[in-house]
């Protein structure tokens, strides 16, 4: 089942792209896939019999024990940091030529955040809020209803094909641990936009584990998105069980086309998330100042690239004063943070037309900024009709936060609140309303370890659940 295609004129610039099948990497043009400026990426050929696991077998890593698995990831994040290969290094300026993130925050990704994502203690919650603890994935666990009768109950290893998203490299990390927690076998499609990072932890994992039966659970390839001579013969029950999808609405609905009996999907669909500023912002030039630091951290989450990142302001206050926040927030935005760099890319020519035509509509609406990706805040009585991104923000006055909560929706991911205190009130009603997560506003990139995402419980939903019952 090869995939063929005719080699490209070769660019001046060509960047190799690894396969990672089973702990064995692939590389060789098999395909030019444009890249940025005069590039192109060498993708290798596919060959579709390599990347499955045949159901008349079980997957490599069906019997291990969970505390087994735990010990090698740890190892993992252990050589990511040490980086004796210079596999992350190699990768990461291999990426700083691709991403649209800029070097410093990549640096950030790739020496730190990455390693630390594999430690035990984040593992261990993992495992324990995800799934109740390790011992259902070790197991069969006796349940009783109370009336005599038994059963016994297993989480079974499934056999996943996951859609990355290439937003951020900890969702290749996120996807790899899961998996790998799952006992199951793994088949990660490559994004365009992050053809590395998933192959640099696999064959790091391959390093610290050669030819272990995690290793061999796990491929990393890259083919078109939609391409159906592709995914119309892997996207099957005879192979996979489950389809965990990352990105855009379109890949989503591309996804869901290969949906059917004992072929289901897992979709992390894509979301916006909002801030509501309390009047108390207003009590004093710090609390101002403050507010609009806050507010501008959850904004610009990986330069605002991010379901987390925050692009409508709802804040309690009169014009007067919302625009005060404008102006603060605005300065906000081009300051460098943990998962920021402090200019991102320039705003495009579609966006910048639809903002320039809201200038010449003062007072009605208010902008500050530019367009050289350092932040810019449009002010309206309603929210904007066009999507915020490349460090755009929209900032709504409101009456009462209640107000704000009739413009949450199931499409809300997050919400940041200020101050604190405000939560409490109004958490039922954004729930009701469809929201999936509310946080302290400033703390929408500060996850904990084992919590829902997207309303749902990963690792729980990536397994089979099988009952033996008296």
């Amino acid at each position: 089942m090869a995939i063929a295609s005719a080699l490209a004129p070769v660019p001046p610039r060509t960047i190799v792209v690894s396969h990672v099948i089973k702990g064995d990497v692939v590389r060789g043009a098999g395909t030019l896939l444009p890249g940025p400026g005069n590039s192109a990426f060498a993708i290798p050929p596919l060959e579709l019999d390599s990347v499955v696991w045949q159901r008349t077998r079980p997957g490599p890593a069906f019997d291990l024990q969970t505390r087994e698995i735990v010990d090698v990831l740890v190892e993992v994040g252990a050589r990511l940091k040490a980086d004796p290969d210079g596999i992350l290094a190699e990768t990461l300026e291999m990426q700083k030529g691709v991403s649209e993130l800029e070097g410093s925050l990549l640096e950030r990704e790739y020496t730190k955040h990455l390693p630390e994502m594999f430690a035990r203690p984040r593992i261990e919650l993992m495992i324990d809020g995800e799934i109740g603890g390790p011992k259902v994935l070790d197991e069969w666990c006796e349940r009783a209803d109370g009336r005599g009768k038994t059963a016994r109950v297993r989480a079974f290893p499934p056999r996943l094909v996951h859609v990355l998203a290439g937003n951020a490299p900890g969702v290749s990390a996120l996807s790899v641990i899961r998996g790998a927690l799952s006992k199951g076998v793994n088949l990660l499609k490559l994004p365009s936009n992050d053809l590395f990072t998933a192959p640099a932890i696999l064959r790091t994992l391959a390093s610290v584990a050669p030819g272990h039966p995690l290793t061999r659970s796990f491929c990393a390839v890259y083919w078109r998105g939609g391409d159906a001579s592709v995914e119309g013969t892997l996207f099957r029950p005879q192979f996979f069980d489950k389809l965990v999808a990352w990105g855009g609405e379109a890949a989503i609905r591309s996804a869901k086309n290969y949906i059917g009996p004992g072929f289901e999907l897992v979709a992390f669909d894509p979301k916006t998330s909002i801030s509501l500023v309390g009047r108390e912002a207003f009590a004093s030039a710090e609390a101002l100042r403050r507010a609009a630091e806050l507010g501008a951290t959850d904004a610009t989450i990986y330069n605002q690239s991010a379901c987390t990142a925050s692009r409508f302001h709802f804040v309690e206050a009169d014009v007067d004063s919302a625009d005060r926040y404008c102006e603060a927030l605005q300065r906000e935005l081009g300051v460098e943070r943990r998962l920021a760099s402090a200019g991102g890319a320039r705003v495009p020519a579609e966006l910048r037309e639809q903002v320039e035509v809201l200038r010449t509509m003062a007072p009605l609406y208010r902008v500050w900024g530019g367009y050289d990706g350092r932040g810019l805040v449009i002010r309206s009585s309603d929210p904007v009709d066009f999507y915020p991104d490349f460090r755009i923000v929209n900032v709504v006055p409101v009456d009462s936060l209640d107000d704000a909560i009739a413009q949450a929706s199931v499409a809300t991911q997050t919400v940041g609140v200020y101050p604190a205190s405000r939560k409490k009130s109004i958490r039922d009603r954004l729930a009701s309303a469809g929201v999936q997560r509310i946080v302290t506003l400033g703390g929408a990139s500060g996850g904990m370890a084992g919590l829902s995402h997207d309303g749902f419980f990963p690792l729980h939903r990536f397994m089979r659940w099988v009952n033996d019952e008296d």
